[in-house]
């Protein structure tokens, strides 16, 4: 019950109670993303792959130079809920800045499965490459779950790929980094991992030494997120760092698991001037 509690980010909110605060996440989410999309040109449901839920949304700078970099946004979610239809709300201080923003989907649980899931991420950054030569590094984003998923892309090996991304820079938000606490939650319950699937997620335990094209990573967490999350994004920054990457940890105050990326809607909000 304990392990329960410290992976159920809603419950540790100073702002609404545990069974609102994730309906209002949801619905600012999905408001500032049609609000995205009205005020931005983009590419909508651009499929990187075959399956269902491998497309992505593209929005472009209002005045894109020749070249120009991404922020590519990974949603969380606990790789069962929300999409990228609530994953364009970061694009109007970024577009406006000259920064082009792409909100990825992938199959969520029960349908996909956690290797699914993290070789669709891998997948979309290739694309990226191939199809749009304009682009002049790719930076990562991801939120909780969403943290996780872009982490699993800093463990890569490419050679498989046959595309190296040009990946700039990494800021995961609020995120987990070893699964292995989740087998023995009710998060299990739609992802269905058994301890194998676990440690080969599981981006704690497969950080690579830094070699000459490891991008700048930070680590974001909030005030309010539960001492188990505050815990693994501590221990994260640090293997990283252990490993020679250049890492920064960010403790955000006043704000909790779920504002503390909402507010990349703001321009003036630490994250979104990072």
């Amino acid at each position: 019950q304990a392990l329960e509690d410290q992976y159920s980010p809603s419950r540790w909110s100073r702002r609404l109670d545990r069974d609102t605060i994730i309906d209002v996440h949801c619905e600012v989410m999905a408001a500032g993303t049609e609000r995205a999309r009205a005020g931005a040109q983009t590419l909508l449901h651009v499929p990187y792959g075959n399956g269902d839920g491998e497309k992505l949304d593209i929005y472009f700078p209002t005045n894109p130079s020749e070249t120009f970099p991404v922020l590519v946004y990974i949603h969380g979610g606990y790789w069962q809920c929300l999409s990228k239809d609530h994953s364009g709300f970061a694009a109007p201080p970024l577009v406006s800045q000259g920064v082009a923003v792409v909100a990825v989907g992938y199959n969520i649980a029960p349908k996909g499965h956690m290797d699914t899931m993290v070789l669709q991420v891998r997948r979309s950054l290739v694309f990226l490459m191939e199809q749009y030569p304009r682009i002049r590094g790719i930076y990562l984003c991801g939120h909780s779950a969403g943290a996780h998923l872009a982490a699993m892309v800093l463990a890569t090996d490419w050679t498989e790929f046959q595309v190296v991304p040009d990946i700039k820079g990494a800021v995961l938000v609020s995120g987990v980094y070893d699964l292995e606490p989740i087998l023995h939650t009710y998060v299990n319950d739609a992802l269905n991992m058994s301890r194998e699937v676990a440690e080969r997620n599981s981006p704690m335990r497969h950080v690579t030494p830094a070699g000459p094209a490891a991008c700048e990573v930070l680590v974001a967490v909030a005030q309010h997120d539960s001492p188990e999350f505050r815990r693994q994004s501590q221990e994260y920054s640090q293997a990283l760092r252990a490993e020679g990457w250049s890492v920064s940890l960010l403790d955000l105050a006043g704000v909790d698991h779920f504002n503390i990326i909402e507010k990349l809607s703001e321009d003036s909000y630490v994250l979104t001037q990072v």
